[in-house]
């Protein structure tokens, strides 16, 4: 196997969910290889950089062996080799730890108590 294409690779070492939502990302200028945007149907080859961009984060992964079928989680190390930058991944972490108080949707205004607990976990109180 010489070469895959980019929406069914991301897709197989589990970069996104689905493989139309892959193929979304590609179309919409989210997914490069080597500086270059591509749409869905580019062909990916072994060395391949690939730049995605997810919630304001850039990812990048070299492409180290070819799948054309989804693998477990397990395996994706040996699939690809994630080169993003410390910088990017420290604005991952701050975003997680930002986003601690999580509401259900519908869920209203929070009460003064449920305030005080969000207060108290943020540091605040």
């Amino acid at each position: 196997m010489d070469s895959v294409r980019i929406d069914k690779w991301l897709w197989a070492v589990r970069q996104f969910k689905t493989r139309s939502l892959a193929s979304d990302a590609c179309k919409g200028g989210r997914v490069k290889i080597n500086q270059v945007n591509v749409k869905p149907s580019r062909e990916v080859k072994v060395g391949d950089e690939i730049e995605i961009v997810d919630h304001g984060i850039k990812k990048r992964v070299r492409v180290l062996k070819l799948v054309k079928n989804r693998v477990g989680a397990k395996l994706v190390s040996e699939l690809m080799l994630d080169v993003t930058s410390s910088e990017e991944l420290e604005k991952l972490e701050m975003i997680n730890k930002l986003n601690v108080e999580k509401r259900i949707r519908g869920a209203g205004r929070p009460t003064k108590k449920d305030r005080r607990m969000i207060d108290k976990l943020k540091g605040q109180a």
